[in-house]
């Protein structure tokens, strides 16, 4: 069975976690607790295009805070 994360004409959601993680997420399934939709429905393409855009840090915000940098 094929990965839904790997389906190019599929629609997905951008969910975003506590730690400011981003995920690509498809549209159909439930969002999982503990995350929110950061960017709405749309095509695999811009979905990624906001994830690269939107997380430019890659540590995890409890990270960033413990450090002084939040």
């Amino acid at each position: 069975m094929a990965s839904p994360f790997d389906d190019q004409q599929a629609r997905y959601l951008v969910i975003v976690n506590a730690e400011h993680q981003h995920s690509l997420w498809p549209a159909f399934a439930a969002v999982p607790d503990g995350w929110t939709v950061a960017h709405q429905e749309a095509g695999h393409q811009e979905c990624l295009e906001y994830i690269e855009r939107a997380w430019t840090d890659m540590r995890p915000r409890s990270l960033v805070t413990a450090v002084g940098e939040d």
